[in-house]
């Protein structure tokens, strides 16, 4: 394979011509499910079936590798390729092959234990061996993919190799070269499908992706890739799908509808659909993702032609397979499409393909068999269920370690005098080191992300603010009322990874105050008050130093330490080297939640 920065250039904005896609793989068991809307048949009018996944990260197997176990969630949703592969057969049979078209939405090769394995531990730029999500959307006949944010977690040679192992484009018009100016991937595809009796009907499918992976993979992409707007491209290139002859017009987004997570000022945008939809006209469908929502049909009407586009966002994970049936019609020769219905596919009501789960049974027990290798003991079971409102020895684990590294790498440094802080989220409610055996996987259930470990300075002032930011997760609770974390947590919709706690320092957050006056007795561990003056050197994960999650002062603080290392694997290697995770090693209560004056829980 070409070294990165060849085969960005090389591409440049290649299109590529995609017939009927590959052929599907037999399941008898499978009965015909007929889609409820009647079909015509006549000269004049036809009908085109997509179906599209989004946000698969890494799942084929409908199996929790940090569970060891199936996968099971209460909706009683399933996930995989796998599973996707029987729903795929299954309207293939019923509308066939020269009617369906499928496509994905991006963020496919991070996600699980798998793709990590075959990213980082047996990385298959060194082996030569195919991408195990390659094999799968292969075997299922995909006809185009975007790519997502999270493509390019693990480097461009990854996501290089991954490229050339499918057999369908990898498309990203607003992914563009530095250096050339070009798309770094092919920004459409057009996909020609024709039925007996018919003239041809031309798909033009468009990929664009969320501008977010400048800040959030700013380490793999900077002065490589730029992420451009992606309303500006829908605008350059739809026009060019038109005519390129595309009778209908598919936009794969990988972005949603929301707020961005970053300051808009410094990157485009990172959920701008529904803009696209609203403003840019000749779309026909919209397949949404990167939020991880369930909603297979949402209508917007363009303001320019007064015509509806239909938007639909399958569940994450394989969860749903979005399913759009599109009318068409002849008008003076030439296909238009006259109406479009969305609709969601459960997977939990198919089998998985076994053509599927043959193909990746190698892959998915040497990652089984990896996950269980046992690294340590712990002498007591440790929890991360109250981690959200109260400190806990098991995210003090990850505090100690990453304040240790960071603390040894500086040793020797202008920066070995100033006091090392650490940050970390409650990223798994369920995560938990049983009393016993603790195995690789037991510690990726509590590090479920890919990231890797950086430090900055941040001075008293700025360490204030921050921490100010990451209490606004919290609910403001009167002074006299009891606090509770069901109802008093996730304020304004903030996730979990999204609630930052330190160590190094003693704080109380009051939930009386409201937000932007809650941090209290902010104090060193021996009891110095912080000072607006003072300098820290604080470690922190990859994901926040860029800017996720917006938080204050981190994105432009100063970078002291960043040695490409993954917290995970910090966190496994500490455990293997001293045989023994015991709290009284790392464990230090130093930040409490407090109404009132008087302490949570």
């Amino acid at each position: 394979m070409a070294p990165a920065r060849t085969r960005w250039a090389a591409i440049g904005a290649a299109l590529t011509l995609v017939g009927t896609a590959l052929p599907a793989v037999a399941a008898p068991w499978q009965a015909d499910r007929p889609h409820d809307r009647a079909r015509g048949h006549d000269a004049h009018s036809q009908e085109l079936t997509l179906l599209a996944t989004t946000d698969i990260h890494g799942r084929v197997a409908n199996w929790d590798y940090f569970r060891d176990a199936p996968y099971s969630e209460s909706s009683g949703d399933s996930v995989g390729l796998a599973k996707v592969a029987s729903v795929v057969e299954d309207v293939r049979q019923e509308v066939g092959e020269d009617r369906l078209l499928v496509v994905d939405n991006g963020d496919a090769i991070q996600g699980t234990p798998l793709t990590y394995y075959y990213a980082a531990q047996e990385p298959v730029t060194e082996t030569g061996r195919t991408h195990p999500m390659a094999l799968a959307y292969n075997e299922i006949g995909y006809d185009a993919q975007v790519v997502g944010n999270h493509e390019f977690n693990y480097g461009l040679d990854l996501l290089g190799a991954y490229e050339d192992d499918l057999a369908m484009p990898l498309l990203g018009a607003n992914v563009v070269d530095v250096d050339t100016g070009e798309p770094a991937f092919e920004p459409y595809t057009l996909v020609r499908k024709k039925t007996r009796g018919h003239k041809p009907v031309t798909v033009g499918i468009l990929g664009l992706t969320t501008p977010g992976s400048a800040i959030w993979d700013k380490g793999n992409v900077e002065g490589e890739l730029e992420f451009r707007d992606m309303v500006q491209t829908a605008e350059q290139y739809v026009p060019q799908l038109k005519a390129a002859g595309a009778d209908v017009v598919v936009v794969l987004s990988h972005a949603g509808i929301g707020d961005s997570s970053y300051d808009d000022s410094e990157v485009p945008p990172e959920n701008p659909a529904d803009d696209i939809a609203r403003t840019v006209p000749g779309i026909d469908v919209m397949v949404i993702g990167h939020t991880h929502r369930d909603a297979p049909e949402q209508v917007i009407v363009n303001e320019q032609t007064g015509e509806e586009v239909l938007l639909t966002q399958p569940y994450r994970w394989g969860g749903s397979v979005a399913r759009v049936d599109l009318d068409l019609v002849k008008v003076r020769g030439q296909w238009e499409v006259t109406a479009a219905e969305g609709s969601a596919i459960r997977t939990r009501d198919y089998d998985e393909h076994p053509a599927i789960m043959d193909l990746v049974a190698g892959y998915h027990d040497t990652t089984v068999e990896y996950v269980n290798t046992v690294v340590a003991t712990s002498v007591q079971e440790l929890s991360a269920a109250t981690s959200r409102w109260e400190d806990t020895a098991i995210l003090d684990f990850i505090q100690h370690v990453q304040t240790e590294t960071v603390t040894e790498a500086l040793a020797g440094t202008e920066y070995a005098d100033l006091p090392v802080l650490s940050i970390a989220a409650p990223f798994s409610r369920d995560a938990v080191f049983p009393q016993g055996a603790v195995t690789i996987r037991d510690i990726a259930g509590l590090y479920i992300y890919d990231n890797t470990l950086e430090a900055v300075t941040l001075t008293g002032a700025q360490l204030r603010d921050y921490l100010e930011y990451s209490a606004t997760y919290f609910e403001t609770v009167p002074a006299g009322e009891t606090f509770d974390p069901a109802t008093d947590t996730n304020a304004g919709g903030t996730p979990d990874y999204n609630y930052d706690m330190f160590s190094g320092v003693s704080y109380d957050l009051e939930l009386s105050e409201p937000a932007g006056s809650r941090v209290q007795n902010l104090t060193l561990t021996d009891g110095t008050p912080v000072t607006a003056d003072m300098e820290f050197v604080v470690a922190v994960n990859n994901y926040r130093r860029s800017g996720g999650g917006n938080f204050p002062h981190i994105d432009e603080a100063p970078v002291v330490y960043n040695e490409q290392r993954e917290i995970r694997q910090l966190l496994i290697e500490w455990a293997q080297e001293r045989g023994v995770i015991d709290p009284a090693d790392f464990f230090v209560e130093n930040w409490q939640l407090t109404v009132g004056g008087e302490p949570v829980g």
